[in-house]
């Protein structure tokens, strides 16, 4: 692809975007599943730009953090705002992309379309948005027939599509080839570039490092620290932290 349809195919697909969600509070957050405490206190203020990446070992809920801060699930108790609005309220102004793509059993331009009338947008952005993503050449294809690498990218695409002030990304390049991997990378970061506000779950270091501004470290249900990525690496604060980045996971 060349620079001026992938510039092009992004401000087709940001067009519209108002970006007054932001800044993010979240106090005293608890989330209880099935009697088990998962979420336990947690407390954050994220800005209006960048890119938060969420780490920390399996269980630590991060996923689950994710789902309630993009309103998919209500809190057990504690508090949850964008701006003004409860989570529930501004869904809509938000896309969340999981690990494993949900995609529709159509071709990969049918999948795009969806998106675009789901939210009363200009059809005619189809062509951009597939352009940008590198998938023009597969648009009648059924988009069960693509890889993993081109699911995902499909799958941004649509979030895509649906001019979002924040994007959700739940470790959607895990189990993925390195070609792919800094694929979406790139799509993610140029959407940053744009503004979109990018919260983002993995286990990648090497992707945290080369993409995050500040790291949120969960640890048994809570916040163990949350700072700037150039302190984070280099200098943890937690014994969590340290840890996990050293390959020594505590759970």
């Amino acid at each position: 692809m060349s620079d001026a349809p992938a510039m092009t195919s992004m401000n087709l697909a940001l067009e519209g975007r108002a970006a007054a969600l932001l800044p993010l509070t979240v106090r005293d957050l608890v989330l209880r599943v099935d009697r088990a405490t998962v979420l336990d206190g947690v407390n954050l203020d994220l800005g209006a730009s960048g890119c938060t990446m969420i780490m920390g070992a399996n269980g630590a809920g991060k996923s689950l953090l994710l789902k309630l801060l993009h309103g998919l699930m209500p809190p057990t108790s504690g508090q949850i705002r964008w701006g003004d609005h409860a989570p529930s309220a501004v869904t809509a102004r938000q896309a969340l992309v999981f690990q494993k793509p949900v995609l529709l059993r159509r071709s990969v331009a049918a999948n795009i379309d969806f998106a675009l009338k789901a939210r009363g947008k200009d059809m005619a952005r189809r062509e951009a948005l597939l352009d940008h993503v590198g998938l023009s050449h597969k648009a009648d294809q059924p988009a069960r027939l693509l890889s993993g690498g081109e699911a995902q990218r499909l799958a941004l695409a649509r979030a895509l599509a649906t001019d979002p002030e924040v994007l959700f990304l739940d470790e959607p390049t895990a189990s993925l080839d390195p070609a792919s991997v800094l694929a979406i990378e790139r799509i993610v970061s140029e959407a940053r570039g744009r503004g979109v506000r990018i919260i983002f779950v993995t286990h990648d270091i090497g992707q945290a490092r080369r993409m995050a501004d500040d790291v949120v470290f969960l640890h048994r249900g809570r916040v163990a620290e949350h700072t700037a990525a150039a302190s984070f690496f280099p200098e943890p604060h937690s014994d969590a932290a340290r840890n996990y980045l050293s390959g020594t996971i505590v759970v």
